[in-house]
């Protein structure tokens, strides 16, 4: 088998409610679409969600224009050869993760096809029940981070994730209210996104003690891995990495520090799915779980997502929750959010990811061929 063709569109889908955090706000889903096709007839698909350059360091103009390049590198070979393709994709490009996850999901997603299963089976998985929280951004009043938790709860979610990262004590009221309106059954996460500093994150998380929260996700800078360490010998709350992992190699510097609980994987961050494997693999045998996120991607990369997660039981928290601020679904097949259940997640037995892209929706089309 080998690749003939490439195509790169671009993807905008504006979102119901934009995603305000400490570092920065996403309006809306700018992003990149690929697709793969082999002499065989095969397709695959990939998606690439570049919203956040202050996390990822890459915009849709970006990750658009290093498509070209990666499609020029790979179109002509075997696609089932997914170590060789990635291991030549991620020699090439250091940066421009969202991208590198488009070509890996699309390549993974022509493998399982080619095998003839759903890639949840390729990648030695099985089906069980897993559900995503759904996330309240930064609200300016209490009153708002109330009514929105109302909303989800009315929704029959059972775990909620709040944006926090205010200054001083500022977040605990928002906290406190969404506890107190949950009641002790639902499951809530905080998501600081940077925005503490060391003394401000131990004076927070003590505030909140008493509100049985599941995890302080990246609490401080990315950069300071002393002071999660510090940070996690300090207080009782489990303390989740995000920023602070893009791959396995950061992902065993966080374990060897003892820096975290646990680590977040998101596939516009490691690369795609090869990369997020191997931190699976680092945090699995060094006794630590994983939760996976999302940044603005549609239904077709959190299918891709979704099927890893069926893979790796260790991956044991969900938050893949950004389509459902679509005002649109751009999606054909894969995975579906259920109607009644709120966050439950259905996985449909279709061979590969499951997911493509219904084209009038995608713009400014380039083609690369062999």
């Amino acid at each position: 088998m080998i690749i003939t063709s490439i195509d790169i569109y671009k993807l905008d889908i504006q979102f119901h409610n934009p995603i305000k955090v400490a570092i920065g706000i996403v309006e809306a889903a700018e992003n990149v679409a690929i697709k793969i096709t082999t002499d065989t007839g095969i397709e695959g698909w990939g998606e690439a969600s570049p919203c956040c350059p202050y996390i990822t360091g890459d915009l849709q103009a970006t990750a658009y224009a290093t498509a070209e390049h990666l499609a020029r590198m790979i179109v002509g070979k075997n696609p089932l050869a997914i170590e060789n393709r990635m291991a030549e994709i991620n020699r090439y490009m250091v940066g421009e993760p969202s991208i590198r996850a488009a070509f890996d999901m699309a390549l993974y997603d022509i493998a399982a096809k080619a095998a003839n299963m759903p890639l949840y089976q390729f990648l030695g998985g099985e089906q069980r029940e897993i559900r995503t929280d759904l996330t309240i951004g930064w609200q300016d009043t209490v009153e708002q981070t109330r009514a929105r938790a109302q909303a989800i709860l009315d929704q029959n979610f059972d775990a909620i994730k709040l944006k926090v990262g205010r200054p001083g004590l500022e977040d605990v009221a928002h906290v406190a209210a969404v506890r107190e309106l949950a009641g002790p059954d639902i499951q809530i996460k905080m998501d600081s996104n940077q925005g503490w500093d060391y003394p401000t994150a131990v004076a927070n998380i003590n505030a909140m003690k008493s509100l049985n929260l599941d995890y302080s996700e990246q609490p401080l800078p990315v950069w300071d891995i002393d002071g999660l360490a510090r940070l996690r010998d300090k207080v009782d709350l489990p303390i989740c990495a995000d920023e602070s992992v893009f791959d396995d190699k950061d992902a065993l510097k966080l374990i060897r520090a003892g820096a975290a609980d646990y680590l977040n994987i998101k596939l516009g961050k490691s690369g795609g799915i090869h990369t997020a494997v191997r931190i699976n693999a680092v945090a699995e045998a060094a006794g630590s779980k994983c939760m996976i996120g999302c940044f603005g991607e549609s239904r077709l990369a959190l299918s891709a997502a979704v099927h890893l997660v069926l893979a790796k039981p260790n991956i044991v928290f969900l938050d893949l929750d950004s389509a459902l601020d679509f005002k649109s679904d751009p999606v054909v097949g894969g995975m579906q959010y259920d109607s009644e259940v709120g966050g439950l997640i259905h996985v449909p037995e279709t061979i590969g990811h499951g997911a493509s892209f219904d084209e009038s929706f995608l713009t400014d089309r380039m083609t690369i061929s062999n």
